[in-house]
């Protein structure tokens, strides 16, 4: 594993449970760019998304690359790192959420794709795919970062891409 982070919201104290959920996150690159999906904002995030009951986080990131992306040939490989993110949850009163993406590299064996699938919250960000260089997708997100401070994958993914920028380097 080339990477392991722990992003924790400073607020979380005295809280009664934790809900927990496992994402996968691919890491796609081709010459000299990544694939990642683009939302309205112009923010950019790894294709990838929770893990469903009975499905394996290779299962999962094959679909998840699918539904967002609309490439239907991708090949997992190892995993490359893991990001855990704790704050306080949204939907349930004094619990804790906490998300742990797990980053594994791709390969797509062909470029033939489908439509994509969006889900709700995609569909409503309009997420396109798109090849992009890692260091203009670091730039771009960190541009927004303090303008869409409750956006938590603006930090998570930047913190990935630069990390993937440092291993490409």
């Amino acid at each position: 594993m080339k990477f392991k982070k722990v992003l924790e919201s400073p607020i979380i104290k005295n809280h009664t449970g934790i809900m927990q959920r496992e994402a996968v996150r691919a890491i796609i690159c081709t010459n000299n760019k990544i694939l990642l999906a683009r939302s309205d904002r112009g923010d950019y995030k790894f294709p990838g998304g929770g893990v469903e009951e009975n499905e394996s986080y290779s299962e999962a990131l094959v679909r998840e690359v699918r539904e967002e992306t609309g490439y239907i040939n991708c090949i997992v490989k190892g995993l490359m790192g893991v990001v855990i993110e704790r704050k306080m949850d949204e939907f349930v009163n004094g619990h804790v959420f906490e998300m742990t993406s797990h980053y594994y590299p791709c390969e797509l064996t062909n470029v033939e794709t489908i439509s994509q699938e969006l889900d709700e919250y995609e569909s409503i960000f309009k997420f396109t795919p798109q090849w992009v260089g890692i260091e203009d997708a670091i730039k771009q997100n960190e541009s927004l970062i303090t303008r869409f401070e409750n956006n938590s994958w603006l930090k998570r993914e930047t913190f990935v891409l630069k990390e993937l920028k440092e291993y490409v380097g």
